[in-house]
């Protein structure tokens, strides 16, 4: 069964529903440091030059309407990456995102503005262990888009995460990138199907101009 395929039977049985936009988004952009997203400065780098101009269009127009701005980035501060549990054992690549490290920083394209929250966290979903949630909700957001990297990785993770935590998804496919494409498009496939709104680049664009 190709993803086509699964498309339509997923659509016969229920799945794939659309959750639409609420009426107070913010933006959520994962892991766009030099560690995980410029492969000029570390291994596990992804390219996705295209993407992270896409996601400045969106950063720039997410400013200009004043909405919430979260960036995550990935820290492990202890000696041993005990901080780090068992997903750094697994990926010992990650070892590179030490404190004050350049693939910690955000890359200059999207470097965050003041009153732009900044998260450091250890783990894939942007809500673990850290304050997303209850950041999200005193600032009254009902709907999360989310940009960044990777897609079956920690943008999946926060995906799920942001959905139990009682928040619309919308996800521009046009703003996650991924190391491998085939585990990038399965992976858009699930959160669609399962998750939230894939959708392109002007649903958004359109969405966010609307607000006043």
């Amino acid at each position: 069964m190709d993803l086509s395929q699964a498309e339509d039977y997923y659509n016969h049985i229920g799945f794939a529903n659309r959750v639409g936009f609420g009426t107070k988004p913010a933006l959520l952009i994962i892991d766009c440091n030099h560690g995980c997203a410029n492969p000029s400065v570390s291994p596990i780098g992804i390219e996705m030059s295209e993407e992270i101009k896409q996601i400045r269009r969106l950063l720039d127009l997410a400013r200009d309407k004043q909405i919430p701005v979260v960036h995550t980035t990935v820290v492990y501060s202890e000696g041993q990456f005990r901080d780090g549990g068992w997903f750094v054992k697994k990926v010992p690549a990650l070892e590179v995102l030490r404190p004050d490290s350049k693939e910690t920083q955000i890359i200059p394209e999207l470097a965050p503005e003041p009153g732009e929250l900044v998260l450091e966290k250890r783990f894939p979903s942007g809500f673990y262990g850290t304050n997303m949630h209850s950041y999200l909700t005193t600032c009254g957001v009902d709907t999360v888009i989310i940009a960044g990297n990777s897609t079956s990785g920690c943008v999946r993770a926060t995906v799920i995460d942001a959905v139990s935590a009682g928040f619309r998804v919308i996800v521009p496919r046009q703003y996650v990138a991924d190391r491998v494409a085939m585990s990038h498009a399965v992976n858009l496939f699930d959160i669609d199907s399962k998750y939230g709104d894939v959708v392109d680049i002007d649903a958004v664009l359109d969405e966010l101009g609307r607000l006043p």
